[in-house]
């Protein structure tokens, strides 16, 4: 497929998927790599062939859309974000849930992937929150749409140069070697779920201290979708809770209701006055 045609069917598929194409500019080559091994599977001859068979089967639209999710995770993947959530940004949240009788972090991981950003999430609390709010426990539900990848993620074991990030004596607080890979310990795993769910289409309830939603609704869905997540999101975060996004996105224009957090990080907080 060439890039000219890559571009013509990310172009067809954008309006019909909630997505917008030009968030493909950096990958279009890898998804299109996929397209192209999905034509031939199918003996489909020619990318005008391959969208007549999309027009007339809804089945295999959804393939497509399958086809484009693109996945690229690490643990403490934009070290300064999670280094904020660190201090100053989650204590105080934890401080204020405390003052209203509450005793847990509530988190929401929206397109976890292979889990390594849930499981970020989980070590952060227990070595670089729990020893200063040892009154607290983790309930945290991370979601995909994708349920190989969430198969992955529920067996929790990873190569060292994904978690090369992570400052290196919590791997080795939190992870075993098995079999030429590091697996995280049960007791970092406890309070965590793992959901397939699609973002478009369903959301777990609310309210969560801390919702992470980076490199997926505000890279990937169109415009229109991505007001709608972002509502969605909002209605979901806790008073004060905070919204982590990519670090190459940006929220919709007009958005209301978030305030940054950290300077230029993305990192927002609700903000109660204006919503």
């Amino acid at each position: 497929m060439t890039d000219a045609e890559c571009l013509e069917l990310l172009r067809w598929a954008a309006p019909r998927l909630g997505l917008r194409y030009e968030g493909f500019r950096r990958v279009r080559g890898q998804v299109c790599k996929r397209v192209g091994r999905r034509m031939k599977a199918l003996g489909v001859a020619g990318l005008s062939a391959y969208l007549e068979r999309l027009e007339a089967d809804p089945a295999e639209r959804a393939v497509l859309d399958a086809l484009c999710r693109v996945t690229i995770s690490r643990f403490y993947r934009d070290q300064g974000v999670f280094d904020a959530l660190r201090e100053p940004l989650l204590p105080r949240v934890m401080e204020a849930a405390r003052a209203r009788g509450e005793r847990v972090l509530r988190v929401w991981s929206a397109g976890c992937a292979s889990g390594e950003e849930p499981y970020t999430v989980a070590v952060l609390f227990h070595l670089g929150l729990r020893p200063r709010f040892p009154d607290f426990r983790l309930e945290l539900v991370a979601t995909d749409a994708d349920a190989s990848l969430l198969e992955r993620a529920r067996r929790g074991c990873y190569r060292r140069a994904t978690l090369r990030e992570l400052p290196s004596d919590w791997v080795d607080e939190a992870f075993t070697p098995q079999e030429g890979e590091l697996c995280l310990r049960p007791e970092y795993r406890e309070g965590i779920g793992f959901r397939c769910e699609d973002l478009r289409q369903r959301m777990p309830e609310g309210p969560f201290h801390l919702v992470l939603c980076r490199n997926v609704a505000f890279t990937y869905f169109a415009r229109s979708v991505q007001h709608e997540v972002l509502m969605r999101l909002l209605e979901r975060l806790a008073p004060g809770g905070l919204l982590v996004t990519g670090a190459h996105e940006s929220l919709p224009e007009n958005a209301q209701g978030l305030v940054r957090a950290a300077g230029a990080l993305p990192l927002f907080h609700r903000d109660d006055v204006g919503l």
